[in-house]
């Protein structure tokens, strides 16, 4: 099985909802298809299909936390030396050397990028480019509207 990073934050979120989808959803479910049941006929019982249409979602979502978790290597960005390169865990900033807008990232693992927040996953092309590289350098990336090349402005260690 492939191991994924994953930051101390991203596992605790996951054990978060993991938590809260076994010990406060899968009950209320579980309480709902019995009263759904208690309405008669199951054929035509709409809120028994829905609880238990809900109830499979719920369990596949539960079974794929706990895979995530499985093959998950936790990893404590805290306790990595700072080098001043670009690492998993590492915030950086990046500016776009044609246009000097700058952004920033957290390089995250797979489960938990979300370009809306600001993570990208360690294996997104733009991660790939910026691992290993310190501020200072210039990286090319490939992006499907050409190449981009964007200069490390910043490396915090968070």
């Amino acid at each position: 099985m492939t191991k994924y990073p994953m930051t101390v934050q991203g596992a605790k979120a996951l054990e978060e909802e993991h938590a809260h989808l076994t010990k406060v959803v899968r009950p209320k479910l579980s309480q709902d298809i019995g009263t759904a049941r208690e309405l008669g006929d199951l054929k035509e019982n709409a809120e028994y299909h829905a609880a238990r249409e809900q109830q499979g979602m719920v369990e596949a979502r539960i079974r794929d936390i706990e895979g995530r978790m499985q093959n998950a290597v936790i990893i404590d960005v805290t306790t990595i030396p700072h080098t001043g390169k670009v690492i998993f865990g590492t915030t950086v900033e990046i500016a776009n050397v044609e246009t000097d807008e700058s952004v920033v990232y957290h390089i995250v693992g797979e489960d938990e990028a979300d370009f809306k927040l600001g993570k990208i996953s360690v294996g997104s092309p733009l991660a790939r480019a910026l691992i290993a590289k310190e501020e200072g350098d210039v990286v090319a990336v490939k992006t499907p509207g050409g190449v981009i090349e964007y200069e490390i402005v910043e490396v915090r260690h968070i």
